[in-house]
Parts: structure tokens; sequence; C-alpha cells
């Protein structure tokens, strides 16, 4: 039987990935921050000297956007989590010849393209998360041969385990108007990008792998694009929830980090993912 760490285990997108790849027949090692710190060199050690995993996926990351924009110190944190452990994983997973499954981000571009970014665009973020994201990027190349990125945007899905979790911007709106009594909303209709369903990401992972494709940089998200206020209107007319929306820019909504105007991910390598008006209403059908 093949075998699978999984790090980050009780997040959105890491507990979709230790189900579909048990369900596929791996034997699972899912990890979590409570049970693993990645960033410690001597654990990751015991860990792969122990179970002897045929693939590593790490799906952690550090992603307190403004707050790392704000704080040197959050700034810090990021780059240790997001960069440094993935370059040191790198390392020792290509010393014993395990390929590793890493996840970035549409904030690695300037979002200055109305048309898109395919994998191979030129890269220059435009806030300090991107920045940590795209020096995870140069750490995995510089450090391992065997590697999937696998870059993905505005992640949505079953709410993660773990503790602290932050909701997804579909559970934030329905939540809103559900428990929140909401009848009006000011949406941003701004930063276009691609919508990322949690299952559908998972999957297209073990197909990646299980097709035995050429290790380089995939684009994961879904089919499609959505300025926040058209992804909410979509949200509302399948939950079947009527709620006023109203339009706003950005500027409405002062935030210290900048945000890409247009960042679609444009997968030019694999077939297309179903689009995400397709997730999501699998998923709120749930």
């Amino acid at each position: 039987m093949k075998r699978v760490v999984v790090i980050g285990a009780k997040g959105m997108l890491g507990q979709e990935l230790a189900r579909i790849f048990g369900t596929a027949g791996y034997e699972v090692r899912g990890l979590d921050r409570d049970r693993i710190d990645f960033a410690d060199r001597g654990q990751l050690t015991k860990l792969l000297d122990e179970f002897k995993p045929n693939l590593f996926i790490n799906a952690s990351a550090y992603n307190a956007v403004d707050k790392i924009e704000e704080s040197e110190a959050e700034f810090e944190r990021a780059m240790a989590i997001n960069a440094r452990a993935v370059g040191q994983a790198a390392a020792l997973l290509q010393e014993r010849g395990i390929p590793l499954v890493h996840y970035s981000s549409d904030y690695v571009f300037a979002g200055d393209s109305a048309a898109g970014y395919g994998e191979d665009a030129p890269l220059r973020p435009i806030n300090k998360y991107g920045e940590t994201k795209l020096a995870g990027e140069t750490e995995l190349k510089n450090n391992t041969d065997a590697y999937f990125l696998i870059r993905l945007s505005k992640l949505f899905g079953p709410s993660a385990a773990s503790e602290g979790a932050k909701k997804s911007f579909v559970d934030t709106m329905l939540w809103l108007a559900r428990e929140g009594g909401k009848t009006k909303l000011d949406i941003v209709d701004e930063e276009v990008s691609a919508p990322t369903y949690a299952p559908d990401l998972a999957r297209f992972t073990l197909e990646l792998v299980s097709a035995a494709l050429p290790y380089g940089i995939y684009h994961g998200a879904n089919s499609g694009t959505a300025t926040w206020y058209e992804w909410a209107k979509k949200i509302f007319s399948l939950a079947g929830i009527s709620i006023e929306l109203n339009p706003v820019s950005g500027d409405a909504f002062p935030r210290p980090a900048r945000r890409p105007m247009f960042s679609e991910l444009k997968n030019t390598k694999r077939p297309p993912q179903r689009s995400w008006e397709e997730a999501l209403e699998e998923y709120l059908s749930r």
C-alpha cells in the first residue's frame, strides 16, 4: 500500500486530501499543527524515517493577509511557515526520493492582467503575503526536482476542523444572512479571480499524482471567474435566500494589504476543472 503524509490535515483543503487519498487506497498519515511542527527539522526527519511515505503533501500555510502586511513579526512568522519550512522539507524529501506536493496562491501575481495568468506567467506579488508565497515557491524549486506546485484562489468547501480556522467566503455569507440576521450587504464588486472548491482541488491533486504527470507548476482553480459581489449573488440565489446586495468598490472596506484586481488562474496543462458555479451548487446541496 502506498503511504502519503498530509500536513495541515485539519484544514479545509487538508481534510479533503486525506479523505480523497484514503478513498484511493493510500495509507494516510494526516498531521496538523497540534501533532507536528512542520518547521522543526527533527520532527520532520523522524516522521519520514519512521513512516517512510511514497508522497508528501504540504497543505499548511499562514494566510492572515492583513496581519502579515501590518506586523513585521507576523511577516516573519509567515516567511518561516510559507517559505523556509517548505525549503527545509523539500531538501529532506529530495534526499529520500519522495515527491512533494505544495500549494501556492494567485497572490504571487500582480493582478494587472484582465486576461488572467498561466502557470508560467511572470511573478510579481503586490503584498507581503504574496511575497511569502513566492518565497515558498522559490524554496521549493531550489531544494527538490520532484515537486507538484499547485496554485489556487478563493478556497471554499466544508469547514476546516482546525481550531480557530476562519470561515470561507461562502460560509460567511450564509452565516450573515441566517444567524447574523442581515437583510442588506455591501459587497466589493472587484478582485476578479477563480474560486476553488476544496474537494475538486483534492481530486485534481490525486489525478496529477496518479497519472505520473511531469513535475512542475499547475493551476488547480475551478473554471470561470467572479468578483466578490458576483460570487455572493450566486451563493444567495442557489441557497434560495432573499437579501439586498449592494456592489461597492474596494475603497468601501479599507484593508492594509493590496489585493490583485485580476488574478484568474489559467489552467493550460490539464483538462479544465468544472465551473465554480457547478461546484458551488454541489456544496450548497450537501
